[in-house]
């Protein structure tokens, strides 16, 4: 099945799970900053967990149809439409050759992806099919989709033609399935958003005024803030002592500090290594939190001990795989 792309929007990258075991190699990991909804996504149209979709950042791309296809929207509300018909989010929609879907303004969260039966057809570099942008490597030639770009997918799945044969069609528009995901499965998007943070290696080397402040404080998310990393802006958290520290590894969730004093939140295509002091750890059930936030957008943390944010991440994980048992047992006919 192919789709052309019509119109851009702002900066729309195919996405996967990203690359982990590369980051020894000097690779970042990348792939989509909110991961749990490209999940939620590629769940509810019968992909594996890890097909490439697309993920599109505050303005939303126009993307036409050759054929009949199975999709999902997740991830932030950034007003789907399709031939003029709004979609709703968060459940399988059945698309009829030569329809167009087409995004508004972000309601809720910046970041929405377009889960597709079959997944995105780009080659695997590194094992995955993200774009990382910055290396120019990756995805659909290494860049952010143009006007023009024509995309392939692979083959959808049998759960995935059961899907797409039990779905009628709209009285008005696409047909959407009539279950979804539900709200206890999604993350909680905000612009105000309250995150859980566990204490970096090196959250001893905070002055007493900056341990205060970094669990009261309300931070702003930078414009300067990308795929890399966030910028927090507001109040300064200075050091007890001026500290030089070897390069070490970092995470998606990595917290650190420069010496301006104001945090840095690493995201998805952060570098492999950093030799700022590392203060904290986003836990990673609040990951898609941080991912939906926009500039402007205002960000606070609060203190969770290691084995809490694991025991959160097991619940998580739970939740998802029964929510795909679920789809399945709604579908037997579509085991392979």
């Amino acid at each position: 099945m192919t789709l052309r792309v019509a119109g851009a929007g702002l900066q729309t990258t195919v996405q996967d799970l990203g690359r982990p075991g590369h980051q020894r190699d000097g690779v970042p990991g990348g792939g989509a900053m909110d991961r749990s909804a490209l999940r939620i996504g590629n769940a509810l149209v019968g992909n594996d967990d890890g097909a490439a979709g697309l993920e599109a950042t505050l303005i939303g791309p126009a993307i036409t149809f050759d054929e009949p296809a199975l999709v999902a929207i997740t991830g932030g509300d950034l007003e789907p439409v399709i031939d003029g018909h709004p979609v709703p989010m968060w459940r399988a929609i059945r698309v009829p050759t030569g329809a167009t879907l087409r995004f508004g303004r972000p309601k809720v969260g910046c970041r929405a992806y377009l889960a597709i039966a079959g997944g995105i057809d780009v080659p695997l570099i590194f094992d995955s099919r993200s774009t990382y942008l910055r290396g120019e490597f990756g995805g659909y030639e290494g860049r952010a989709l143009r006007a023009g770009d024509v995309l392939s997918t692979l083959d959808p799945t049998p759960l995935a033609q059961c899907i797409a044969a039990g779905i009628q069609d709209g009285a008005a528009g696409p047909g959407s399935a009539s279950w979804g995901a539900g709200h206890s499965l999604r993350a909680r998007y905000a612009s105000d958003a309250s995150v859980r943070l566990i204490a970096g290696t090196h959250a001893d080397a905070l002055a007493a005024i900056s341990r205060t402040r970094l669990f009261s404080a309300s931070f702003t998310i930078s414009s300067s803030s990308d795929r890399m990393g966030y910028r927090l802006e507001g109040v300064e958290l200075p050091l007890r002592s001026p500290v030089e520290l070897l390069s070490e590894g970092v995470a998606f969730g990595t917290v650190q500090l420069p010496p301006d004093g104001m945090p840095i939140v690493l995201m998805a295509d952060r570098q492999t290594t950093g030799g700022y002091p590392r203060i904290g750890e986003v836990a990673s059930v609040d990951l898609p939190l941080i991912a939906q936030l926009k500039p402007g957008d205002r960000l606070r943390f609060r203190p969770i001990a290691v084995d809490e944010a694991q025991q959160l991440y097991l619940e998580c994980e739970q939740d998802l795989a029964q929510a795909r048992a679920a789809i399945a047992l709604r579908h037997p006919r579509g085991k392979s």
